[in-house]
Protein backbone atom coordinates (compact mmCIF):
# COMPACT_ATOMS: atom_id res chain seq x y z
CA UNK A 1 0.00 0.00 0.00
CA UNK A 2 1.03 3.52 -1.05
CA UNK A 3 1.20 5.93 1.74
CA UNK A 4 -2.10 8.02 2.24
CA UNK A 5 -1.18 11.12 3.77
CA UNK A 6 -4.36 13.91 3.50
CA UNK A 7 -3.95 17.78 4.44
CA UNK A 8 -6.81 19.72 5.42
CA UNK A 9 -7.55 23.59 5.28
CA UNK A 10 -9.28 23.67 9.07
CA UNK A 11 -7.89 21.69 12.02
CA UNK A 12 -8.61 21.60 16.17
CA UNK A 13 -7.53 19.06 18.96
CA UNK A 14 -5.18 16.84 19.46
CA UNK A 15 -3.55 14.09 17.71
CA UNK A 16 -5.60 10.53 17.98
CA UNK A 17 -5.52 7.08 16.29
CA UNK A 18 -8.66 4.88 16.08
CA UNK A 19 -10.42 3.09 13.59
CA UNK A 20 -12.00 4.89 11.01
CA UNK A 21 -15.71 4.77 10.05
CA UNK A 22 -16.33 5.96 6.46
CA UNK A 23 -19.17 6.89 4.52
CA UNK A 24 -20.54 9.02 2.02
CA UNK A 25 -23.30 10.96 4.24
CA UNK A 26 -23.78 13.33 6.84
CA UNK A 27 -23.43 13.97 10.15
CA UNK A 28 -26.02 14.84 12.87
CA UNK A 29 -25.49 14.64 16.16
CA UNK A 30 -28.90 15.07 17.10
CA UNK A 31 -30.75 12.94 14.31
CA UNK A 32 -28.30 10.56 13.39
CA UNK A 33 -26.93 8.74 16.51
CA UNK A 34 -28.47 6.96 19.27
CA UNK A 35 -26.04 8.75 22.42
CA UNK A 36 -27.00 6.35 24.97
CA UNK A 37 -25.84 3.17 22.89
CA UNK A 38 -23.09 4.86 20.98
CA UNK A 39 -24.66 4.03 17.39
CA UNK A 40 -25.90 5.45 14.44
CA UNK A 41 -29.60 4.92 14.14
CA UNK A 42 -30.98 7.07 11.67
CA UNK A 43 -32.37 3.76 9.58
CA UNK A 44 -31.10 5.80 6.03
CA UNK A 45 -27.59 6.80 7.31
CA UNK A 46 -25.55 4.45 5.49
CA UNK A 47 -23.31 3.30 8.56
CA UNK A 48 -26.74 2.71 10.98
CA UNK A 49 -26.10 -0.16 13.54
CA UNK A 50 -22.15 0.58 13.84
CA UNK A 51 -20.59 2.01 17.02
CA UNK A 52 -19.17 5.55 16.78
CA UNK A 53 -17.61 5.86 20.25
CA UNK A 54 -13.69 5.95 19.99
CA UNK A 55 -13.63 5.56 16.63
CA UNK A 56 -13.06 8.42 14.02
CA UNK A 57 -15.68 8.98 11.65
CA UNK A 58 -14.80 10.23 7.98
CA UNK A 59 -17.96 11.77 6.69
CA UNK A 60 -19.12 14.16 3.66
CA UNK A 61 -20.56 16.71 5.85
CA UNK A 62 -21.67 18.42 8.83
CA UNK A 63 -25.60 18.91 9.31
CA UNK A 64 -27.70 20.35 12.24
CA UNK A 65 -27.84 23.05 14.44
CA UNK A 66 -27.19 24.42 17.60
CA UNK A 67 -28.05 21.51 19.40
CA UNK A 68 -24.54 20.06 17.76
CA UNK A 69 -22.36 21.47 20.23
CA UNK A 70 -24.10 20.24 23.75
CA UNK A 71 -24.79 16.91 22.48
CA UNK A 72 -21.04 16.44 21.92
CA UNK A 73 -19.93 18.33 24.94
CA UNK A 74 -22.86 15.73 26.78
CA UNK A 75 -21.49 12.61 24.93
CA UNK A 76 -18.13 13.47 26.06
CA UNK A 77 -18.87 13.72 29.51
CA UNK A 78 -20.77 9.91 29.54
CA UNK A 79 -17.65 8.19 27.42
CA UNK A 80 -19.72 7.74 24.65
CA UNK A 81 -18.04 10.16 22.09
CA UNK A 82 -16.22 9.48 18.73
CA UNK A 83 -12.76 10.21 18.97
CA UNK A 84 -12.17 12.25 16.44
CA UNK A 85 -14.57 13.79 12.87
CA UNK A 86 -12.71 14.30 9.70
CA UNK A 87 -15.43 15.93 7.45
CA UNK A 88 -15.44 17.43 3.39
CA UNK A 89 -17.18 20.36 4.60
CA UNK A 90 -17.78 21.61 8.20
CA UNK A 91 -20.47 24.30 9.21
CA UNK A 92 -19.09 26.84 12.52
CA UNK A 93 -21.73 24.98 14.41
CA UNK A 94 -20.42 21.82 14.56
CA UNK A 95 -16.63 23.17 14.70
CA UNK A 96 -17.81 24.89 17.99
CA UNK A 97 -19.79 21.39 19.21
CA UNK A 98 -16.43 19.12 18.80
CA UNK A 99 -14.42 22.19 20.26
CA UNK A 100 -16.89 21.91 23.63
CA UNK A 101 -16.72 18.48 23.41
CA UNK A 102 -13.09 17.67 23.08
CA UNK A 103 -13.24 16.29 20.31
CA UNK A 104 -10.39 16.43 17.01
CA UNK A 105 -11.19 17.58 14.03
CA UNK A 106 -9.86 18.02 10.44
CA UNK A 107 -12.22 19.37 7.69
CA UNK A 108 -11.70 20.74 3.95
CA UNK A 109 -9.45 18.37 1.74
CA UNK A 110 -8.21 18.74 -1.83
CA UNK A 111 -9.65 15.46 -2.45
CA UNK A 112 -13.14 13.48 -1.06
CA UNK A 113 -11.53 12.27 1.72
CA UNK A 114 -14.77 9.48 1.83
CA UNK A 115 -13.35 8.25 -1.16
CA UNK A 116 -9.39 8.25 -0.58
CA UNK A 117 -10.04 6.67 2.96
CA UNK A 118 -11.47 2.90 3.33
CA UNK A 119 -13.67 2.38 5.78
CA UNK A 120 -12.15 0.39 8.41
CA UNK A 121 -8.95 1.56 7.75
CA UNK A 122 -6.69 2.63 11.17
CA UNK A 123 -6.05 6.28 10.69
CA UNK A 124 -4.14 9.00 12.80
CA UNK A 125 -5.06 12.84 12.65
CA UNK A 126 -3.09 15.46 13.61
CA UNK A 127 -4.93 18.90 14.00
CA UNK A 128 -0.95 20.33 14.74
CA UNK A 129 0.26 19.59 10.85
CA UNK A 130 -3.53 19.38 9.73
CA UNK A 131 -2.85 15.60 8.49
CA UNK A 132 -4.78 12.44 8.46
CA UNK A 133 -2.51 9.81 7.67
CA UNK A 134 -3.72 5.76 6.83
CA UNK A 135 -1.75 3.59 9.27
CA UNK A 136 -3.11 0.11 8.02
CA UNK A 137 -5.68 0.01 4.95
CA UNK A 138 -9.39 -1.43 5.86
CA UNK A 139 -11.86 -2.71 3.22
CA UNK A 140 -12.98 -0.96 0.19
CA UNK A 141 -17.04 0.15 0.84
CA UNK A 142 -19.78 -0.69 -1.24
CA UNK A 143 -22.45 1.03 -2.69
CA UNK A 144 -23.53 2.21 -0.06
CA UNK A 145 -20.81 4.01 1.39
CA UNK A 146 -19.56 1.07 4.03
CA UNK A 147 -18.92 -2.26 3.52
CA UNK A 148 -19.20 -5.22 6.89
CA UNK A 149 -19.44 -4.65 10.01
CA UNK A 150 -16.36 -3.45 12.27
CA UNK A 151 -16.47 -5.72 14.90
CA UNK A 152 -18.56 -4.20 17.79
CA UNK A 153 -18.14 -4.41 21.40
CA UNK A 154 -20.61 -6.13 23.22
CA UNK A 155 -22.26 -4.28 25.97
CA UNK A 156 -19.78 -4.07 28.82
CA UNK A 157 -17.07 -5.00 27.03
CA UNK A 158 -14.07 -2.60 26.87
CA UNK A 159 -13.44 -1.24 23.43
CA UNK A 160 -11.03 -3.46 21.72
CA UNK A 161 -9.61 -1.16 18.53
CA UNK A 162 -6.19 0.58 19.17
CA UNK A 163 -6.85 4.40 20.33
CA UNK A 164 -4.14 6.61 20.98
CA UNK A 165 -4.07 10.20 22.03
CA UNK A 166 -1.28 12.17 22.56
CA UNK A 167 -1.51 15.90 23.85
CA UNK A 168 -0.66 18.65 21.26
CA UNK A 169 0.68 22.36 22.33
CA UNK A 170 -0.43 24.95 20.17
Amino acid sequence: MNEIVLTARHAMGQKVTAQALVAKDGFSARYDLNRLEGVFSRPSHKLVGQSYVGRILVLDTAKGGVASAWMLHEMQARHMAPLGIVFNTVNTILAQGAALGGISMLAGFDVDVTEAIEHGSIVEIDPASKTLKVLRAGFAADSHGASGNLAQPQHGEAETSPVRMVPTRY
